[in-house]
């Protein structure tokens, strides 16, 4: 059975401390409804992309909220990360955690960032090459840089709960040789020579190299993020929806401005940024219907673009978990449905 999550970038119309709130709050009610994982993005510095440059920080306060709900990175930028620190403070978090901790990483980013951390963008991909293996090595409790030390405490399985975000078949067939779980974006830009292409047309190859690639025996973990925002009816789904949507079409022309003008009709915009808006049954049909979701271990719902309020958004995760949830066959068909 497919598995379904919940991701947040912490984008609550709020200051810092009110936005890592709401979205403690929103990850307590996801395990209330029975949501197996919740995922937290890491931005630096660009509060309006995403509001969280320290996901660790972050979960290790909403692990003590919580006790069954596995938590995530949704990603970890690792070439701007320190390898050995990020090695401690993974293995700190998922032992207060009790095995909790699912260890996403990638190696983008906003390309403007990298400055200050004293990088180059375009080394990017090498610095991650090289910071990932230094971060395994720990976890595998191996001499650390040629050093005496090793990992204290000790890493539990923590090298097997790896995942790695990409756009690229080529980044899906890295995933797969190191064994990792693979993470779909919920949307790609369209190639300049395919603006019509499907969400699935861009990302079931992507699933095909991983599985290609897989080693015998290593069971697979693909995880595609979409944006799912539900409500009680179409016109209030889109009345949420409508300023979020219109406002991601205006800020990213190359990834929707082939596809919708930001003055397009609501409908026009859900399609153009591959969200799932509307009613429980509106939006049980639209996901039945991406292609992609039938091949993947789990679904991580995000409401960006949407970005309702707070309220809004716990009103989402309800009617998916006992409405949507049910209708495909995911995990969380037995969620309470007392908020319902």
């Amino acid at each position: 059975m497919t598995a379904l999550g919940f991701f947040t970038r912490l984008l609550d119309d709020a200051p810092a401390g009110q936005r890592y709130r709401n979205a403690g709050e929103q990850i307590r009610h996801a395990e209330q409804l029975g949501f197996a994982t919740a995922w937290v993005a890491q931005h630096h510095f660009h509060g309006p992309e995403g509001g969280l440059p320290s996901p660790l920080v972050f979960l290790s306060h909403v692990g003590a909220l919580t006790s069954t709900i596995r938590l995530g990175t949704g990603v970890i930028t690792i070439p701007m990360e320190d390898a050995v620190r990020t090695a401690e403070d993974a293995v700190v978090l998922d032992e207060l955690t009790g095995g909790r901790l699912e260890v996403g990483i990638a190696t983008g980013g906003n390309p403007t960032s990298f400055g200050a951390f004293g990088l180059d963008f375009a080394d990017r991909h090498q610095i991650s090459n090289d910071k990932l293996a230094t971060l395994r090595a720990a976890w595998r409790g191996e001499p650390i840089n040629g050093t005496a030390n090793v990992l204290y405490p000790a890493a539990s399985g923590l090298e097997d709960r790896v995942w790695q975000g990409t756009f690229s078949a080529f980044g899906g067939d890295r995933a797969g040789q190191e064994g990792d779980g693979l993470m779909l974006s919920r949307t790609q830009p369209r190639p300049d020579d395919a603006p019509d292409a499907t969400l699935a047309d861009l990302q079931l190859p992507i699933v095909d190299a991983y599985r290609a690639a897989l080693p015998a025996g290593r069971a697979e973990r693909i995880l595609a993020s979409r944006t799912i925002f539900v409500a009680d009816t179409t016109a209030e789904a889109h009345r949420w929806a409508e300023a979020g949507l219109r406002a991601a079409v205006a800020k990213s022309p190359r990834t929707f401005g082939a596809r919708a003008a930001a003055d397009a009709p609501i409908e026009d915009l859900i399609a153009a940024t591959d969200s799932f808006v509307g009613s429980p049954q509106q939006v049980a049909e639209a996901l039945a219907a991406d292609a992609t979701l039938s091949q993947v271990t789990e679904v991580s719902a995000q409401v960006h673009s949407v970005d309702a309020p707070h309220a809004q958004v716990l009103r989402s995760l309800e009617l998916l978990a006992t409405h949507v949830a049910p209708a495909l066959g995911w995990n969380g068909a037995d969620a309470e449905r007392s908020a319902a």
